[in-house]
């Protein structure tokens, strides 16, 4: 599986990302329990210091703070405070400081056409990664990314059966480095000046749409499916939007997560729940550490 950057000269990011999976799964299980800095420190074999440093350079807050992200009752609580009209979030969303990582995204979309004919005559390039979610499967074109998907509650080779058969007559070709700058700015670990994560959106005309506006929500922030059924000018159409939000193949960059349903509940996660909270939370501490 391909690193994406060493956070020190000694430690390998896999090494971090492993650490912090751990310590995330450890806090999600216990159900609003919060768990001591000793215990959890203890629990990854680290002394609490080290383990409050690394966490704290990771996620931006300190495992307290985080663990108060990962509530049941999180949810509930970004809606009430950081829910965003989609017109508000077109005007200042993307151009705006709540942009992931100061990511600059470009899109293009495939067309009905293309769309059609499932992926023949297309070559497209995939590899493993190491996320700060866990094992990320990457898949991308000559014109940016395609696909990202996420093995920790699925499994690899269920998420690697999910994307590919979205284009089954597409041409699969095993590169990771040829992804691997797109990869380190997709998850904040790029350069100055290598920042770019171009999306390549391959859909139906409705998916796209829906996906268009899952784009204009700022890191941090949320929205629901009502809201994005009404900016798409099919209000009546709030089943047909969760379905295409669940179908969304670039998550993480599209930020399907950031979709709520009206009721504050999570919704469902294509990659599993969990993986959605601790984005949520990833987000939320970065916002504020920012």
């Amino acid at each position: 599986m391909t690193q994406l950057a060493d956070t020190t000269a000694t430690e390998p990011a896999s090494y971090h990302y492993a650490v912090i999976k751990r310590a995330i799964e450890m806090i999600d299980a216990q159900n609003g329990t919060d768990l001591s800095l000793e215990e959890l420190a203890a629990q990854m074999r680290m002394s609490p210091a080290h383990f409050q440093r690394l966490f704290s350079k990771w996620v931006g807050v300190s495992p307290k703070r985080y663990q108060q992200y990962l509530t049941l009752g999180h949810a509930k609580a970004l809606l009430a405070s950081n829910f965003t009209t989609l017109g508000t979030a077109d005007a200042v969303g993307l151009s705006g400081s709540g942009r992931l990582h100061d990511l600059f995204i470009r899109w293009e979309a495939m067309s009905p056409g293309e769309f059609a004919l499932k992926g023949e005559g297309l070559t497209i390039y995939w590899g493993w990664f190491e996320s700060p979610f866990g094992p990320a499967l990457v898949m991308g074109t000559e014109k940016g990314i395609c696909g990202i998907g996420f093995g920790a509650e699925t499994g690899e080779e269920e998420a690697m059966r999910d994307l590919t058969s979205r284009w089954p007559k597409a041409r699969y070709v095993e590169d990771p480095m040829m992804l691997r700058p797109w990869v380190l700015a997709a998850f904040g670990a790029g350069q100055a000046g290598s920042n770019e994560a171009p999306l390549y959106l391959m859909g139906a005309p409705f998916q796209i749409k829906v996906w268009e506006a899952l784009l204009s929500i700022p890191s941090g922030k949320i929205t629901t499916y009502s809201e994005i059924a009404g900016h798409i000018d099919a209000p009546k159409a709030v089943r047909a939007v969760g379905t295409a939000v669940g179908r969304n193949p670039i998550s993480w960059l599209v930020p399907c997560h950031r979709a709520l349903r009206k009721s504050g509940g999570l919704g469902g996660y294509h990659w599993g729940l969990p993986v959605k909270r601790a984005m949520l939370a990833f987000e939320t501490a970065r916002a504020e550490a920012g």
